[in-house]
């Protein structure tokens, strides 16, 4: 490979989140509060959705170059900024048709659903969204006054998720819902929606004039084979009911530098969400910021992401394979988009008789950092982020054989 995927990159003292061990361990941030890290464990993150990898060169250098001029001052969006998402936008998922005044900047993907939310519905409303459930949707939503009518996704024989079109129409008639949050690919549960699936969703959204917010943030990192399908691609009307948001965050581990962007071919609903998100004032672009994407959006970064996404789908392979192998009784299915495992350890939990909390604190307690699966509304499930070194990933789960699900 070009790039380097297999250094332990040393994150300690860098401001990472990930590894703020002193602060997310006894604070509950992971589903329990453990009081520390047995001795002679180091902690192996596996939680919050960033990756331990370094990104591409190109990025450092272009913040690099524009840091060295000494004047940070006010600033207009370039055109290079456009035509570096334009240009993405087609290579990596096929879209023709896009121009600059249908994209849109937003400090982060949450913070443009909330816009998009306020611009469709008012306080109270309801709003159509799948669970398991993107724990950020809950808070976002929830916390902005809208009740979260939850459609569960429903696993067929052979354990792949699906939506469940009967119970959505359900919903959607009887609860009189006039927005749906969809998330593609889906956080946590890994699916990359086919275009027929998608086509059957949104043809339900027509049928009952509900417009759609599309998160598709993940979009770049599907395994090698699956390709992203655009919400907006699938019909003339997807493309005009639809607000679409992506960022460079997930795909580059840049979530620290606070990016995203939508895209809204409606010019009546691109004002509208436009609007909402100016009110605050605060909804404007970092100049860094701004050149770290154009920098991502290069020819070099589409090369770094082909061997990332070999990279995690190597380590997906190996995890879920371990755990068919070695954890009676834990049910994964191996996700075809993002880099994060979702353990249903119901079966496991009953066995052993082991509440889910007792089963995430022994993880933590050998620096296995897991994320509770109750936060994204999966009963007895854990959330696992497979986006570090190989090694790493191999310590993990001989960790987890020898010290937890077979101690």
């Amino acid at each position: 490979m070009t790039y380097d995927f297999t250094t332990l990159m040393d994150r300690q003292g860098k401001d990472a989140l990930a590894l703020d061990v002193d602060k997310i361990v006894p604070s509950g941030a992971l589903g329990v509060a453990v009081e520390k890290i047995r001795d002679g464990f180091s902690p192996i993150p596996m939680w919050v959705a960033d990756m331990n990898f370094a990104t591409v060169p190109t990025i450092p250098e272009a913040i690099i170059r524009r840091a060295e001029h000494p004047a940070y001052g006010y600033f207009l969006t370039s055109d290079a900024y456009y035509d570096a998402i334009i240009r993405w936008q087609e290579r990596r998922n096929g879209v023709t048709g896009l121009t600059r005044e249908c994209i849109g900047y937003e400090n982060g993907v949450l913070g443009g659903v909330a816009s998009a939310a306020a611009a469709l519905c008012s306080r109270g409303d309801k709003i159509l969204v799948h669970s398991p459930t993107y724990i950020g949707f809950t808070h976002a939503l929830g916390d902005n006054g809208y009740e979260l009518v939850l459609s569960p996704l429903v696993q067929d024989a052979d354990g792949i998720w699906r939506m469940d079109y009967d119970d959505m129409e359900a919903k959607l008639r009887d609860g009189h819902i006039h927005t749906a949050l969809l998330c593609s690919p889906h956080n946590p549960c890994g699916r990359v929606w086919e275009r027929w699936e998608l086509e059957k969703a949104m043809a339900l959204f027509k049928k009952y004039d509900v417009y759609v917010i599309s998160d598709e943030i993940w979009s770049d990192l599907t395994r090698p084979g699956q390709q992203h399908i655009p919400t907006q691609s699938v019909s003339d009307d997807a493309r005009h009911r639809t607000v679409a948001f992506y960022a460079p965050s997930k795909t580059f581990n840049l979530a620290g530098l606070i990016g995203s962007y939508h895209l809204i071919y409606n010019p009546w609903l691109a004002d509208r969400v436009r609007r909402e998100g100016a009110n605050s004032c605060y909804n404007n672009m970092n100049v860094l910021s701004m050149h770290a994407l154009i920098a991502a959006y290069s020819d070099d970064g589409a090369r770094w992401v082909d061997e990332l996404r070999q990279v995690l789908a190597a380590n997906i392979d190996d995890a879920c394979d371990f755990i068919d192998a070695h954890f009676d009784g834990v049910r994964v299915t191996k996700p075809e988009g993002t880099y994060m495992l979702f353990l249903d350890c119901s079966r496991w939990c009953a066995a052993h008789g082991t509440t889910i909390a007792e089963l995430l604190a022994r993880g933590i307690e050998v620096g296995v950092l897991w994320q509770d699966g109750r936060k994204f509304h999966g009963d007895c499930h854990i959330r696992m982020n497979l986006a570090l070194p190989h090694s790493l990933v191999v310590e993990a789960f001989e960790r987890l054989d020898r010290y937890v699900f077979n101690a």
